[in-house]
């Protein structure tokens, strides 16, 4: 659904470009080898393992497909970026999923639960970046788990959400490690989401490798 509404959006916009502009024939994207291992696009006898990547798109559009980096790996990539002289600032950002939080929410999305995330997240992202960490993980983000458990704030019972926490390091995406992020940096970001973050009780930290374990959870 979200891979079809993806290329909807971008349809839309092209017809209403194209009343004060040329003809629009083209859409460049970013897709790089690992997304199309893992979406089984290299072969037909490989396995498809993440649905979530933009080589999953409708057989039909209007638009003709450009991946100039499809058989590259990230690290290959950003070779390629310091080559172009791009600042590292945007070269060395931590990846982010086409379709974004939706695909960080086990099960039913909801504008409840995408409110939880992105305030969870924005704090997690915040502090690494405020203790040098950002710059030492491949990629960290927070997950929403749609499971509730019991908690207490104050004198009250609290039956919430729980919310994952994961940070890898890693070097073309293929395999990666859970980054060894400081006790106190751990401590301090789950009692800012839990004192911050209505909605969440539980603070977890992923420490699954890959594989057998994806970066990402869906």
């Amino acid at each position: 659904m979200i891979g079809h509404t993806f290329i909807e959006v971008f349809q839309n916009k092209v017809a209403e470009l194209e009343k004060k502009f040329r003809q629009i024939k083209f859409l460049g994207q970013g897709t790089i080898y690992p997304d199309r291992i893992e979406s089984a696009q290299p072969s037909k006898f490989a396995s498809k393992i993440k649905s979530h990547h933009n080589v999953t798109l409708p057989e039909k559009m209007k638009l003709k497909l450009i991946e100039p980096l499809k058989d590259f790996y990230k690290d290959e990539v950003r070779q390629l970026g310091k080559e172009l002289r791009i600042p590292d600032q945007i070269l060395n950002r931590h990846p982010f999923p086409g379709p974004g939080l939706a695909i960080r929410i086990l099960g039913e999305i909801t504008e409840e639960r995408l409110k939880i995330l992105r305030e969870a997240d924005y704090i997690f992202i915040e502090e690494l970046k405020r203790s040098g960490y950002y710059d030492k993980t491949w990629q960290a983000f927070a997950a929403l788990i749609p499971v509730k458990a019991v908690g207490v704030m104050g004198d009250a019972r609290t039956y919430e959400y729980l919310i994952s926490l994961r940070a890898v390091t890693s070097v073309d995406a293929m395999t990666a490690d859970w980054a060894r992020l400081p006790d106190e940096l751990l401590e301090r970001i789950s009692a800012r989401i839990m004192n911050e973050v209505r909605g969440v009780n539980r603070v977890l930290y992923d420490i699954s490798q890959k594989p057998p374990a994806t970066i990402e959870y869906e």
